[in-house]
């Protein structure tokens, strides 16, 4: 089997959509152009900042952004003149059930911008909803099995929010879940998913707390010579302790490949900016340094 991606990554991700529009802008619903413009420029010092990283030595080989086409399509088509690794999300904001962003065009979107990567992010859990489960699991072998023969790179985002009945077995203890129950779930899902077809490059994981429960989904991830297959952490907008210890827990297993932590690295920074609290470069500014400490904490600790 020839999927697999296992070189270095390093991925600032900022292809958040309805969450930036209403988290950092208030904004409901249908947006403006005038709108759309301000959302793009804001994401453009997040961009700034990522480049400012690679000019004060974090090595473009290793590092990538992860972007969406309607707030980032000028970022995204810059970053592949530079050769820079360029991921993008393909899938519809905020819906719990997968489901392609631009619908049946969705292959037309991909070869415009001929990312690096295609990215969906798919929240499943194998204990949830069956026929949903089903339903996202044929999307995203459709997909799957596009990229693999138009010879493109798949990265999944794997999200395993708890049930109801899972977390009240834990009191309600969402942190317990986390330790206790989602690594196994998170197995269990990788393993469905690949006998059903979908076979990614990287595995976008959410940060586990534990060593062997990374090797334990690096196991699953490469699973019957898939030995190529690529695992990375991603931040979940935790806290920056949070990030580090996940980044911690994974750096150094063969397998964990790198991290996309998005919201810890950017998001502070862009509200002072909006606030008036820091200028625009001072902004750009502590997003390089919050993506250089991530690469640095994870180069060191592998």
């Amino acid at each position: 089997m020839s999927v697999g991606y296992n070189r270095p990554l390093y991925i600032l991700p900022f292809d958040h959509r309805g969450s930036f529009q209403t988290k950092m802008f208030g904004w409901k619903g249908t947006l403006t152009a005038e709108q759309t413009a301000e959302a793009a420029a804001t994401k453009r010092v997040v961009y700034d900042g990522f480049l400012k990283a690679l000019g004060e030595g974090v090595p473009q080989a290793r590092a990538g952004i992860l972007v969406d086409e309607q707030f980032g399509a000028d970022i995204a088509r810059d970053a592949a003149k530079r050769k820079i690794a360029l991921a993008m999300c393909i899938e519809k904001s905020g819906q719990d059930e997968f489901d392609f962003e631009y619908g049946e065009d969705f292959a037309k979107h991909i070869e415009a911008f001929n990312p690096t990567f295609s990215k969906v992010l798919v929240r499943f859990n194998p204990e949830g909803d069956a026929a949903m489960n089903t339903r996202q699991t044929a999307r995203l072998k459709r997909l799957s099995d596009y990229l693999h023969k138009t010879g493109r790179k798949f990265m999944f985002e794997l999200l395993v929010p708890a049930e109801k009945a899972q977390l009240e077995r834990l009191g309600g203890d969402k942190k317990a879940y986390d330790r206790e129950l989602r690594p196994a779930l998170m197995i269990r899902a990788i393993e469905a998913l690949q006998n059903a077809g979908v076979e990614p490059d990287v595995w976008k994981i959410e940060g586990l707390d534990k060593r062997e429960d990374c090797v334990r989904v690096v196991q699953a991830a490469r699973r019957g010579g898939r030995s190529e297959v690529g695992c990375i952490v991603l931040g979940r907008g935790e806290d920056d302790k949070k990030v580090l210890e996940w980044l911690r827990a994974a750096a150094g297993v063969p397998g964990f490949i790198g991290f996309a932590v998005g919201r810890t690295t950017f998001w502070d920074p862009l509200v002072a900016w909006r606030e008036k609290k820091l200028t625009r470069e001072e902004a750009a500014a502590k997003i390089a340094s919050n993506y250089k400490g991530w690469v640095e904490l994870f180069e060191k600790a592998s």
